[in-house]
Formats: C-alpha cells, structure tokens, sequence
C-alpha cells in the first residue's frame, strides 16, 4: 500500500508519519488510562490533527467521538457529558469560551489553529485567553514512546444524530473482528469510489458522518488526499484543476453552490480529471443531478444511508439518467422492505416506512440509552424513521424523511430541540418548527409561534434567544406569528396542515417552470 499524502493549505504530510504520531499519541492516552471501550472527543476542525486523533483512539479501542463544532457551549456540554469522554482534543480557537463546560478532570489537547483555517474562518491570529488548562498536542505526542500492543479491531467513529424527543443520541458502532470489518469497508470503499491511486478531495466537514467516512477510507487508501478548511464553489473548482482530484464526497447542497456560479466562471476551469463523484446526507434533486451531469460527465454518483443502519442503497449515474429521482438498488448483502404502520410489507409502488440491514454492518448501540436502540429493531432489521417506495424494478424512491426531521444542507435536525428552546421563552405560549423547501439548501428551517395574548414579541428577539442557546444552523431562517395552531383533538398540532402549502406552491412553481 502507498504511503498516502495529504495536503492542506502550503503543508503537506504523510499516512506514515501521521501514524507515528497516533501511535505516540495513543500510548500518552493509555498512560493517562484511556483503554478499549472508552471515548475521546474530536473538537476539530479539517486538519491532520483530526486523523491523527481518530487514529489514537481507534489504536486502542476506543471510540473517537466527532463533536460538531459549530455547536453552543451548552450543546457541546452534553455531548462531553453524554459520552463519557475521558479526553478532548481542540483547535485552540474552538476552546475559546469552553471554560464552563469542560470538565475539571478531563485531559484537554490543544491543536495550533493552522493558518489556512485561520484564513478560511477570518480567526484572529492573537493568542486567546486561557479558560482551562491545557496540554499541547506536538508536545504530548513528543513526550511519549509508540504505542505497543494495539488494538486490532476496527472500531468507526461514534457521531451523535437526534431522536423524535430532540436530545442527541450518541450512536457507537460497535467493534468488529479484522475479517467482518474487512468486509464492511469493501462495501464502503465501492460506495464513495475509493481505490489505490485516487486523488480525493475532502470538501465537507469531519465531524459529519459522510465526510468523515470518506475522510479516513481515502487517509488509509488513496495516492493523494487534500482537505478543504470549508466549502468554496470557486476554491473547489481551482482545487479540482490544479491538484487534478479524482474523487470527491459532496452534498447535494454543494451542487447548488457550484451551479450558482455565473457561467463564465465556471468555464474558466478544468474539471474533466473528475472520475468519481458520490453524494448523500440529503437526496439530490433530479435537476441538480442532471445538471452536474451535464458539466461533470457521466461521473456523479448517489446512495442512500443512515447513521445507524449504513448503506443501503446506490445509484450509478446511468440509473439517475433512466430513473430520474431514485436513489437506487438495494446493495448486494442488504435486505430491504417497506412496510406500513402494522410493519407489514407494502406492494411496489406504495409508500411505506424503510426498513434494513446490511449484514457486514457493525453493530451499534445508543450512549446511555439502549431502549431507543430496540426500539429500533424490527425482526432484525432497522426501522429509518424515512418514508419510500419501490418500483417494479426494485428502485428505492424517497417521498419523506421521519414525521419531523429536517434535512438542510445535508444536516440532520430535529425540531423538538428547537421548540423545547422557544417553549421556555418567556411571551410563547405554543409553537411549531418544520422544514420549508429551499432552493440551496434543500430544506430550510421555518418556526410559527403563537405568542401569548399579551405578549409583543418580535421575531429578532426569538433569533437572539435561540442563537443564545444553539447552533446557528437549529435557528429558524423563517419566523411567522399566528394567534393560533391547528391542533387533533388531544391538542397535538397538525405540523403537516402547516408544513404542506410551502411544498405544494414549491411544486407548482416547479411544474410551471418546466412549462
């Protein structure tokens, strides 16, 4: 296998001496009694330091924890809470502010903030103000012989999703043995396209499930690896031509950004070196696929997945072209039905709730709450929450996601989370948060409060309180009043009367502008 170079910025570095330094890393981690089955959060940004961590921790056997880091303190709180993390490894700028939430116990690793992601992020480049103590990263990994003995089970990296109350759940995929996990990684490496000799382009985050899969396939695989500090539609095309990438992980809303550009600037740039191009997290709009087609070629790939039940369906490009709005065929290894409420099988052609299996897949369970895990289980299977069909020829089409879910941007967020927030602002005696279609970002957040009848509240001020208490992409874009909801008769409000004339007018613009 090659030695895997990977670039960011004007540095470079190699898979080996990336290896050397988790194998340093991980035998310091074990010395402070970090072991198989335990945690490590990941606070970082697109860096060589987030393989590096993920690496040690897998060293040993245990899980590294991927935190998002757009989340508020409060937010990333219950996530060090939630998963147990013995050890936090960060970007010096992400720990600005973190002073109340780590714990005074836990072994804190602080990352230099590289220069290119202080440009990309407009950071400062003075130093920040120390709010806990800290040990650095170069000099922990110095200070520490490599690692003997480690771990040889596979062990993926444990992402937190949200569940129907709102509350993140941590899903820990659970160790599998080298033969197994062999397998499973052969199913991924066909799904993102990733084969020795491939020049990967990582343009997503590493804290989101996709990106980070494809992240550390390509770090393990491919000839050439290069991280984006964050997505740019122009930076991605120059990167495309003058690194000539091969292989790219992208969200559909990434086609959007790109097909935004004016024409003349696309034009200007090279990208027939692309070969394989993958997307998920979201289901790409059959226009947006076709008109990547168009530009990129007949290269540009889909499949369908979750966080806990992986892959299960894909889609060449061909198939997209044939069958337009299909994520695909069921994968060879996965079993797939679509049942109806009494979790009977539906007929081809009706919606029903998706539910499967891949059979190399690991095992996982939920931090802290293995009830929501069988919950899950049907037969054996996993019920995705997401509503589909099949056609006669086995194509999965998607008609939903679960009853609330709202998938922007290819980001998963519930909206309990958010309404718990608003139902706690004084002046709001009821709400409803849902998504509305967008045209960048898929779906985009929308929130019709009904304020209590002597409250004056205004819509800046609902944006200060959430902004205050969540990330900013779990802040509603839209904001409505109404004196009222519509509610069932055991007061439950009816989301979808709200939610269905904001689809039902984005699809007759549609239906009009195709004439």
């Amino acid at each position: 296998m090659s030695d895997t170079v990977l670039y960011s910025g004007e540095r470079s570095t190699r898979r080996s001496d990336c290896e050397g330094r988790a194998h340093r890393a991980a035998s310091g981690l074990r010395d402070y009694g970090i072991n198989r089955g335990d945690s490590i959060a990941l606070l970082l940004r697109n860096d060589f330091a987030f393989f590096e961590a993920a690496r040690a921790a897998t060293l040993l056997g245990a899980s590294p924890v991927a935190v998002n880091w757009h989340l508020a303190p409060p937010e990333i709180d219950y996530v060090l809470q939630d998963s147990g993390a013995k050890a936090l490894i960060a970007h010096s700028d992400l720990l600005q502010g973190l002073g109340g939430v780590i714990p005074k116990n836990m072994l804190v690793l602080e990352v230099d903030t590289p220069p290119e992601l202080r440009v990309a992020y407009r950071l400062p480049s003075m130093n920040r103000v120390k709010t806990v103590e800290t040990v650095p990263w170069d000099h922990f990994i110095e200070t520490h012989p490599p690692l003997t003995h480690p771990c040889r089970d596979f062990t993926d990296t444990m992402t937190y999703t949200s569940g129907t109350t709102g509350k993140p759940k941590g899903v820990i995929k659970l160790p599998q043995e080298p033969g197994l996990a062999k397998e499973f990684l052969a199913v991924r490496d066909r799904i993102y396209g990733i084969k020795p000799g491939i020049r990967a382009l990582i343009c997503g985050p590493l804290y989101h499930g996709a990106p980070n899969s494809f992240g550390m396939r390509t770090y393990a695989v491919a000839d050439k690896v290069f991280l984006m500090p964050r997505f740019d539609a122009r930076e991605f095309l120059a990167t495309v031509e003058r690194e000539r990438i091969t292989t790219a992980f992208m969200v559909p809303t990434m086609f959007a950004r790109l097909l935004k550009l004016p024409p003349e600037i696309r034009d200007l740039h090279d990208v027939s070196s692309l070969q394989y191009v993958v997307t998920a997290a979201a289901h790409c709009p059959p226009e947006v696929k076709t008109a990547m087609q168009a530009w990129f070629g007949p290269v540009v790939h889909e499949f369908y997945a979750g966080t806990e039940q992986n892959y299960v369906t894909y889609c060449t490009p061909e198939e997209s072209l044939r069958k337009p709005g299909t994520v695909g065929r069921a994968l060879d290894g996965v079993t797939l039905r679509i049942m109806d409420s009494d979790r009977q099988d539906v007929p081809a052609g009706t919606p029903g709730e998706i539910v499967s299996r891949l059979d190399t897949a690991p095992e996982f369970t939920y931090a802290n709450n293995a009830k929501a895990r069988t919950d899950l289980d049907v037969g054996g299977l996993i019920a995705t929450g997401d509503v589909g069909y099949l056609d006669e020829d086995g194509y999965l089409f998607l008609c939903d996601r679960s009853k609330d879910m709202v998938i922007s941007g290819g980001v998963n967020i519930y909206p309990a989370e958010i309404e718990a927030e608003l139902h706690a602002m004084p002046g709001v005696a009821d709400c409803a948060v849902f998504g509305v279609p967008d045209a960048e970002y898929g779906e985009a957040l929308m929130a019709i409060v009904q304020p209590e009848p002597s409250s004056d509240l205004t819509a800046d001020e609902i944006t200060t309180h959430l902004k205050n208490r969540l990330a900013g992409f779990k802040v509603p874009r839209r904001i409505e009043f109404k004196s009222h909801l519509p509610r069932d008769d055991t007061g439950k409000i009816y989301k979808r009367k709200l939610r269905d004339p904001y689809w039902e007018a984005a699809r007759k613009f549609r239906e009009k502008a195709a004439g």
